[in-house]
């Protein structure tokens, strides 16, 4: 990391950018942002040991911005919008469904986040239903479609993010038949699935829908209605489940893997700098906080606060972990023991006392922010990033070493509780899948009733597939890699996990 700024650099790089070919006109928009933006020094003084920590990997702010000046992700009450209009955007509560979607629209215009496009675009059966219930059901249809098909064409960024569910609404129904059709890769769906709440017959259409166009992914409603208590929750982004009316202020992460590899002896991880990577990270957290909420202009002026579609005391910071599997096979390897994390019950102890001690350190850091999520952060399963080749998101179990699938969801059940703001495992099915999605359903069921928190399934053989959270086509990711323009941001990022991480070679289920 070059902790000092250089205009020469800064100028080399401007210059890459304005002669790449492969990017788009507001691609090219975003990237000159960020390197302005990246011309001020991190919030953190220049000896701290975060640049140590950086520079081993051992930390990652996963590219955020020297001195953020939006959070990272937004999730604006939609439903106070629709019910009361937006004075700055000059625009009346809308009397129908056409005035409602196009509103809509003009508000995701004007939504931030990291991607610069809005992360959430709420629950939209729930918003939507009392309009379409108004209109004939095919003129219903057709301006929905058209509403999706708008997404899709302008919030260029597959992290953005719609509910549905938990209970059936026509709305929910059109939205499903209509993703089908379309095969878009935003946005990004997710059923909020309650048993007992959610129709057998509604739940097994979104398993069919996701075997066909990869969308939605199924969420434990329960379970994180139970984390949010009186708060209602929103689920953006992959999968980050945050306060509605708020969102993320930042989110870091720890390589437990690069942790591992430094440490001598396993008393040594666990005792010295395990810890001490917590720490670092945390301050260092809470520095971006300072700056974003005492320092920018965001809190103070965007007219999202100003009109209450969002408050400060609902936002909060997510510590994420990446590299679980390789750090449980170091220590194993430390400790002379036997064992492969998914498959045997020492390797998966040992990952259960990696997290019970990252829980316990970070639950010692207690922000000046978040009261209504008791002033912590939240523990966050991120799903990776640039330079994590080696480095298996989260605590998912490696590609390629994956058990049977019942085995898979078991393993999975021990750590998805660790992580109340997100976390998630994804399963390619092959094609005789849709001819029983009642038996994908019964497996969601039975993974929901272990603990876990959310799940997804895809075909194996369709041009979209979930990549690590968010979606993307097979087909624009090659012609991303001929050097050709596409319009989704979320590609690049793509790039590597499907070409060089393995996600093309995920074990494939069969029902």
């Amino acid at each position: 990391m070059e902790r000092f700024f250089k205009i020469e650099d800064l100028q080399k790089s401007v210059k890459e950018v304005l002669q790449d070919p492969s990017l788009t006109y507001e691609q090219q928009t975003f990237r000159l942002a960020k390197l302005a933006e990246n011309s001020l020094d991190y919030p953190v003084a220049k000896e701290d040991p975060f640049y140590d920590l950086y520079e081993r990997g051992e930390i990652c702010d996963l590219d955020e911005g020297h001195a953020p000046y939006a959070p990272r992700y937004v999730l604006p009450d939609y439903g106070k919008f629709l019910r009361e209009g937006s004075k700055f955007l000059r625009l009346d509560p809308p009397k129908n469904l056409l005035e409602a979607l196009s509103s809509l629209l003009i508000l995701y215009r004007h939504v931030p986040s990291v991607t610069r496009f809005p992360v959430y675009i709420g629950s939209l059966d729930q918003l939507l239903e009392p309009f379409v219930q108004r209109e004939d059901e095919a003129h219903a249809r057709e301006l929905i479609r058209w509403f999706l098909i708008q997404i899709d064409r302008t919030v260029n960024d597959s992290f953005c993010h719609g509910n549905i569910g938990p209970q059936e609404t026509l709305t929910g129904r059109i939205i499903l038949e209509e993703e089908m059709d379309l095969q878009n890769a935003t946005p990004n769906l997710t059923l909020l699935y309650e048993e007992g709440v959610t129709p057998d017959a509604f739940a097994q259409k979104a398993v069919l829908s996701s075997l066909t166009c990869a969308n939605p992914a199924f969420a434990n409603h329960q379970a994180y209605q139970a984390d949010f208590g009186d708060l209602d929750y929103g689920i953006a982004s992959c999968y980050n489940a945050l306060p509605l009316g708020g969102g993320a202020f930042t989110l870091s992460r720890l390589r437990l893997n690069k942790i591992a590899q430094g440490a001598e002896s396993v008393e040594d991880f666990f005792e010295k700098r395990l810890p001490r990577a917590v720490q670092v990270l945390t301050h260092f957290m809470e520095k971006k906080i300072d700056f974003l909420v005492q320092e920018s202009a965001f809190f103070k002026g965007n007219f999202l606060v100003q009109e209450g579609l969002i408050h400060l005391d609902n936002f909060v910071g997510l510590f994420g972990i990446v590299g679980l599997h390789e750090a449980v096979g170091h220590l194993m390897d430390l400790e002379g023991l036997e064992g492969v994390f998914g498959h045997d019950p020492e390797a998966d102890q040992m990952g259960l006392r990696i997290m019970d001690r990252v829980k316990e350190e970070v639950a010692k850091f207690k922000t000046k922010y978040s009261p209504n999520m008791g002033h912590r952060f939240l523990l966050h399963a991120q799903v990776g990033a640039a330079g994590d080749q080696g480095t298996t998101p989260a605590h998912r179990i490696q590609i390629g070493q994956e058990p049977d699938l019942y085995s898979h969801i078991r393993q999975a059940s021990l750590f998805q509780p660790y992580f109340p703001s997100g976390c998630g495992d994804h399963f390619p099915f092959d094609e005789t899948a849709k001819n029983n999605p009642g038996a994908v359903l019964d497996v969601f069921k039975g993974a929901f009733q272990l603990g876990n928190r959310y799940v997804s399934a895809y075909n194996d053989d369709g041009d979209l597939i979930r990549v690590t959270g968010y979606l993307v086509k097979k087909s624009d990711v090659e012609a991303f890699n001929r050097g050709d323009q596409v319009s989704y941001d979320t590609v690049q990022y793509a790039k590597d996990p499907l070409l060089d991480y393995g996600v093309l070679k995920r074990k494939v289920e069969g029902v």
